[in-house]
């Protein structure tokens, strides 16, 4: 569908709303299955009103809009049905005007799925909605995947935002409608009235650029093309200008497979410094570099356990205030005294909770705040800093208020060489004693991922229906440095199976478990893990679900054959003989339990065929196997009545399989 298609649809749409029937008798499946009741909430600049995304029917989103005056109610704003576009989320890109992103996936014989976005802007009523991505014609040389991305907000302009948008060049030669622009720029956009201004010239070699918050840009990203131009390079450079300066001077290099160099993220206009990632004894740390013309560095926070895995900024301008980062727990490191003091205060008040500042006010007197814990879902507050008063606003999952959810507790457990590997351990709702119940291993998807401590509905739904849940950070995991992502999990998939094969055996050694009533769950690369794992040791699971698994290492990198990033996917999958020992659908003769699949059609991470192919071989090895598919979703199954649907037919398998 064209951009102008687009937009029309979204005026038929706007406002669509549809509510779940609510059940008076609790159905662990459907509770635990519903998407989010409240998600992705921001803050208007004034601080006096709220966005936040609700499900509808199916794949279906509403952007609702919410006066924080006492007895408002919300209002729909934007809509999406999910037959094809889905609503990513929205911002306030003025007190009555909001930007959203829209995104749907289409599939091509070739390409397999993609994934397409396009960012609208929209009165708070649903009015005057405008695409303010590049717009496309027949005569375009090229596809418009990213439709681009607000790298300003500009505050003190009503309705005006700093967009980086991807141009391309069209047939009409010869002609006073030519474009021969081509790569990615930047534009100043009047997001009510659709007037536009060059402010950065589009590059084909340029990937991002970075504002400093006030309207100027000052750092671009660009990355070099291989092989001919059909290939890209690992190797990002980074350029800065000066203050009042249009001279684009050298700033740094950064690999993004081995992670060397300084990756930029954010600029402090007022300490005119720029903060990002560099490596700190094998691990990601947080540093600073001057744009003065010295770029001198600091270190700002490192920790010796772990990677250091976001910057948190909060306000219109995205000031950067803390280091993200994760050991046991989530945590972060401040360094701007007034926020990480506010932070203290609300810790205080919300004990045993992680306290993520989302958003705020232009003057920062406004804060949203997210309050969760591995009990607890989350909670939206506004937190007023000047009257130190905390609202609370929308709870995230409303079908699970009242619900005893069940502990998540850090453990460390043995593998067989000795390494202790960390994971979290959930026993059933009230129980302290787990000996002898039945338990599942719940390996994380990425690979490069890591768990952490928190809600989860998928290990949550499994201890209301009475299994011990472990899921373990095998060596493999993303957050945790060098030293301990090995070559990546595909890589080095003896060592992350054999630790997660390990986490099995643990729970059974240590009487946690009934060994005959153990079985392996996973999603993604999580669902790799799982059939991998029966492949190598097919006694130590009795069961194995696999939900959108990757089976096919060879398919898995052939599925990316005709995109730039080809070279890089190949890379990280490996080649020789990692190929064929590393694939499970190559041995499928060694498992010997039975297998549930999950997939969805439109998956654009990994194709179906993957779940497809893997069935067949199974059923013709004489395993026993179910595959479950739904045509229309993707990757993240993001439907209530599906993950309802999966997480019931996984119940009544475990049962069957273990005995139960």
């Amino acid at each position: 569908m064209s951009n102008r298609a687009l937009a029309a649809w979204t005026l038929l749409f706007a406002g669509t709303i549809c509510n779940a029937d609510p059940s008076s008798s609790f159905d662990p499946a459907a509770a635990f299955g519903a998407r989010p009741s409240v998600s992705k909430m921001r803050l208007s600049p004034d601080g006096m009103s709220a966005v936040y995304i609700a499900p509808a029917r199916g794949q279906g989103s509403v952007a609702y809009t919410l006066s924080l005056a006492k007895g408002s109610v919300p209002k729909p704003a934007f809509a999406a049905d999910g037959k094809p576009f889905r609503l990513d989320g929205c911002h306030w890109v003025s007190n009555d005007r909001l930007v959203c992103v829209v995104y749907w996936i289409v599939n091509d014989a070739i390409y397999g799925s993609t994934r397409l976005s396009r960012t609208v802007a929209m009165d708070s009523d649903g009015k005057n909605v405008r695409v303010l991505s590049m717009l496309e014609n027949e005569h375009s040389r090229g596809w418009n995947i990213d439709g681009g991305s607000v790298i300003d907000w500009l505050p003190e302009e009503d309705g005006a935002v700093l967009m980086q948008r991807e141009h391309f060049p069209d047939d009409h030669l010869g002609t006073h409608v030519v474009n021969t622009a081509e790569g990615l720029g930047v534009d100043w956009i009047d997001t009510r009235k659709m007037i536009v201004k060059r402010v950065e010239s589009a590059r084909s070699d340029a990937v991002d650029y970075i504002s400093d918050g006030r309207g100027t840009v000052r750092i671009m990203a660009t990355r070099q093309m291989v092989n001919s131009g059909e290939k890209i390079s690992p190797i990002l450079g980074f350029s800065y200008r000066l203050t009042g300066s249009k001279e684009w001077r050298k700033l740094s290099e950064y690999n993004t497979v081995d992670r060397t160099g300084f990756n930029p993220e954010a600029i402090d206009h007022d300490k005119n410094v720029v903060y990002g990632y560099k490596k700190k004894d094998g691990r990601l740390a947080l540093y600073s570099l001057s744009l003065d013309g010295e770029l001198r560095e600091e270190l700002i926070y490192a920790n010796p356990e772990v990677d250091v895995g976001g910057l948190i900024q909060i306000g219109r301008r995205n000031r950067p205030v803390a280091a993200a980062y994760s050991t046991d727990v989530g945590r972060a490191g401040y360094f701007a005294p007034e926020i990480g003091s506010q932070a203290q205060s609300l810790g205080r008040a919300l004990p045993e909770h992680l306290i993520n500042v989302l958003d705020s006010s232009l003057d920062e007197s406004r804060m949203l705040i997210l309050s969760s814990s591995d009990v607890d879902p989350g909670v939206y507050y506004i937190f007023d800093r000047n009257s130190h008063q905390l609202q609370t606003s929308l709870v995230v999952r409303s079908q699970l208020e009242g619900v005893k959810l069940a502990n998540v507790k850090p453990i460390t457990y043995s593998a067989t060489d000795g390494t202790q590997i960390p994971a979290y351990l959930t026993l059933p709702p009230g129980r302290e004693d787990a000996k002898g119940l039945p338990a599942i291993v719940l390996p994380h998807g990425g690979p490069s991922f890591r768990d952490e401590w928190g809600f989860d509905w998928l290990p949550q739904f499994f201890a209301a229906r009475g299994y011990v849940v472990l899921q373990p950070n095998f060596r493999g995991s993303g957050g945790y440095g060098d030293q301990w992502f090995q070559k990546n999990g595909f890589k080095s998939w003896p060592i992350a199976t054999g630790d997660v094969l390990d986490a099995g055996r643990w729970l059974a050694r240590q009487g946690v478990a009934d060994p005959s009533k153990l079985a392996i769950v996973g999603w993604s690369y999580g669902g790799y893990s799982a059939l991998q794992a029966a492949v190598v040791d097919s006694t130590v699971f009795k069961a194995v679900i696999a939900i959108a698994p990757v089976t096919d290492l060879a398919a898995l990198k052939e599925a990316s054959r005709y995109w730039t990033n080809f070279q890089l996917v190949s890379d990280f999958v490996g080649s020789g003989s990692v190929m064929h020992e590393g694939s499970p659908i190559e041995h499928v003769d060694k498992i010997k339990v039975p297998v549930l699949l999950f997939h969805g059609g439109h998956d654009a991470n990994v194709g179906i065929e993957q779940s497809r192919s893997m069935a067949a071989r199974l059923k013709s090895a004489g395993v026993k196997c179910e595959l479950v598919t739904w045509d229309e979703l993707d990757h993240q199954l993001d439907d209530s009545a599906a993950r309802t649907q999966m997480l019931r037919k996984s119940d009544e398998f475990l049962r069957e399989a273990l005995g139960l």
